[in-house]
């Protein structure tokens, strides 16, 4: 069972910037995995901010683009999620979340919906003041 280690987050002022990490340990599926970053407030679903295929193929929500970065250490099994001119509706509790990347058979690797994505980190909170 693959387990997802998250780290990073904070509290920020508006404009600042933040990061997080989330490693991957346990990793068996044949095909590599599809990490997919969400944010949760509560009482709201999961929604999706960001997600990277295992060949590094990324893809964002249109509130995020321009302000968000995913990226992949393959050696170190982390994908990260740089976050930059952050507002004050940034502010959520962040999660990553993988399954395995089909995108060699057509299915891209998308944060549009959390259900693909059966193996989540613990979350990790962002506050950003105004």
């Amino acid at each position: 069972q693959p387990v997802l280690v998250q780290s990073g987050g904070g509290s920020v002022s508006a404009g600042g910037s933040l990061s997080l990490s989330c490693e991957i340990s346990g990793w068996t599926h044949d095909d590599g995995p599809c990490v997919g970053w969400f944010r949760q407030t509560s009482g709201k679903a999961r929604e999706g901010v960001a997600a990277i295929s295992a060949k590094g193929k990324t893809d964002y929500v249109d509130s995020v683009q321009g302000r968000f970065t995913v990226s992949q250490d393959n050696s170190k099994n982390t994908v990260f999620l740089q976050l930059k001119l952050l507002r004050a509706d940034d502010t959520a509790t962040y999660y990553c979340g993988a399954h395995p990347d089909y995108s060699d058979y057509g299915v891209p690797c998308s944060a549009s919906e959390a259900t693909p994505f059966g193996y989540w980190g613990q979350g990790t909170q962002v506050t950003v003041s105004s």
